[in-house]
């Protein structure tokens, strides 16, 4: 695409197409309407099903202690007083930037003055798993209606590959239901590359307190099966010590990556994800949102890409005013980054973007509890902080890390 920086707004009878069906696409088109756009918004997305929530996909929905009704995140009344035309069960092939078309894996094509790409991000699989019967993925809505059927029966011998947020929520809710759970994790320590060793071993505490087998320092060798040939009916985890974990349903959660593949060759810089000015613009007329969204942070002077609900919602926001304002004139998008998970009976909360090298500091509550509230430091100022069943406490921090106040200044907040 060119090089140059328009400086125009869009025209608000442009032609908007936005891909991607869930939330950050969804934000994007209310978004647009409540900025004054009147043109034409086309919304598609790769699902069949109109715009839903995933966070409980792996908890309250695959628990089955809620409906569909609570899953969706509008009602076909509000998706129709938006005057937006839905593209479902569409995905999305290639993008043909210098005519401003995007064409689908039905052979239709989309043309479009103004873009925002939020296609999200794609679950990593396990290679040789392919066509195992009782291997499961969770990221969509069928994803999770197959894993719930899998797993119907009380007997069900559950294993689940990845002790990240995904995998761990899913395990909590297993073990909910009463199915015997093992949780294999390849790192010594869970979670340690989000949020350090010693909040990493709180998590794997959870785990353990309640009765969960949790397997760390543990690679998988392979998938055991009932006979050989597709179709075959999963029976055991494999791991490279030679143990061997009996499993009538394996769920791999070893984290997503970027759903790009249709931008190759588009124009667009992909790396990670596509790769967009503080704007979110990766190029004139076309924004990003979402998880497959790198921006650059002008706070941190850092590139960015954040795979987590709030900023899906936040980024698709800013994605659509940015993209109604024009590339030169659009604002910088500085979030908080906030996330939450729910783990057997804590809430699990973080403000702020931590690293594994941060300063770590527990101000209220113990590890041994299980309930505190942890502060990050990088550099003499506050980067994050983490609550387990501190929500209330957590959310006093929200300020500080919007001035990116002091460390020392965090120390002692919940002391003064």
């Amino acid at each position: 695409m060119a090089d140059h920086v328009r400086v125009v707004s869009l025209d608000p009878g442009a032609s908007v197409l936005v891909v991607g069906g869930g939330l950050a696409g969804l934000r994007s088109v209310e978004s647009l309407r409540a900025g004054g756009h009147s043109g034409p918004v086309v919304l598609a997305g790769a699902e069949r099903h109109p715009p839903y929530d995933r966070p409980p996909l792996s908890k309250q929905f695959l628990a089955g202690t809620w409906g569909l009704d609570r899953v969706v995140l509008r009602g076909d009344d509000k998706l129709a007083a938006l005057g937006i035309e839905l593209r479902l069960g569409r995905r999305a092939v290639s993008l043909d930037a210098d005519e401003r078309e995007v064409h689908f894996d039905d052979g239709s094509v989309v043309g479009f003055d103004g873009l925002v790409v939020a296609t999200g991000a794609q679950p990593r699989t396990m290679a040789g798993t392919e066509g195992i019967t009782g291997v499961h993925v969770l990221r969509t809505l069928d994803d999770c209606l197959s894993l719930a059927g899998d797993t119907a029966d009380p007997a069900t011998r559950v294993v689940v590959v990845g002790a990240g947020f995904i995998g761990s929520e899913v395990a909590a809710t297993f073990h909910g239901k009463g199915r015997e759970v093992t949780v294999v994790e390849a790192l010594p320590v869970p979670l340690a590359r989000v949020l350090g060793e010693q909040m990493g071993e709180v998590c794997a505490g959870l785990h353990r307190s309640h009765g969960v087998d949790l397997r760390t320092g543990a690679a998988v060798a392979a998938l055991r099966t009932a006979s050989d040939g597709p179709g075959s009916q999963v029976r055991g985890v494999q791991l490279l010590d030679g143990t061997m974990i009996p499993a009538d349903v394996v769920l791999v959660a070893i984290g997503v990556e970027p759903a790009t593949d249709w931008l190759e060759g588009s124009g667009l810089e992909i790396r990670d994800g596509v790769v967009a000015d503080a704007g979110l613009h990766a190029a004139d007329d076309v924004v990003v949102a979402g998880d497959m969204a790198r921006w650059w942070d002008d706070d941190y002077a850092v590139e960015r890409r954040v795979e987590h609900w709030t900023n899906a919602a936040e980024q698709g926001v800013h994605a659509a005013r940015s993209l109604l304002a024009g590339r030169k004139a659009a604002e910088a998008y500085r979030p908080v980054p906030y996330f939450w998970s729910d783990q057997y009976d804590i809430k699990i909360q973080m403000i702020g973007i931590p690293d594994p090298d941060d300063t770590v500091e527990v101000v209220e509550g113990s590890p041994e509890s299980g309930r505190l509230v942890a502060i990050y430091g990088r550099q003499g100022r506050l980067s994050a902080a983490l609550g387990f069943g501190r929500p209330r406490q957590l959310m006093g921090f929200r300020p500080l890390l919007e001035r990116r106040a002091p460390f020392d200044e965090a120390r002692v907040l919940l002391s003064a």
